[in-house]
């Protein structure tokens, strides 16, 4: 059976709603930005934070990434959606910021498959996570293409 033929045909339309809240801790940002080595001073020091004009540490733009991979979790794990995630290749990922992520953020994420496109013997997935915060307010939109790599 091909990538293709494997994810459901009914995928594209499909919203995700279930991922858990993810509280946005000064730590976290620390940890992230030493691991893409963004080294600004807003997203280690809280005075300098507060200096920019936010309420504490600002994340990366890339941190983003850490919460829709989270809520995509829900989406590779539904049974229904027949993704074998040992084939899949992460092809892209694009952010568009409402505002900034910052420390002290409650966010969640709504996953919409947006298109799955047969690519040869496998399938192009694209997502679109709406990030928002405790109160709704749209923080980021993150969209990704999964390849979905088919049997050779």
């Amino acid at each position: 059976m091909t990538a293709s033929q494997s994810v459901a045909e009914d995928l594209a339309g499909r919203l995700y709603e279930g991922a858990p809240v993810y509280v946005v801790s000064r730590e976290k940002i620390r940890e992230f930005a030493r691991a893409v080595k963004a080294q600004a001073p807003a997203h280690h020091d809280v005075d300098a934070a507060r200096a920019l004009g936010h309420a504490d540490l600002v994340a990366p733009p890339t941190f983003a990434i850490v919460v829709a991979q989270a809520a995509d979790a829900e989406l590779i794990q539904d049974p229904t959606a027949g993704i074998d995630f040992s084939r899949v290749v992460h092809a892209d990922q694009r952010f568009t910021h409402h505002r900034p992520i910052v420390a002290g953020d409650e966010l969640t994420a709504v996953v919409h498959v947006d298109a799955v496109r047969a690519l040869g013997a496998g399938a192009m997935i694209t997502t679109r996570e709406e990030i928002a915060d405790a109160a709704g307010e749209p923080v980021a939109t993150a969209v990704s293409s999964l390849l979905v790599r088919g049997e050779e």
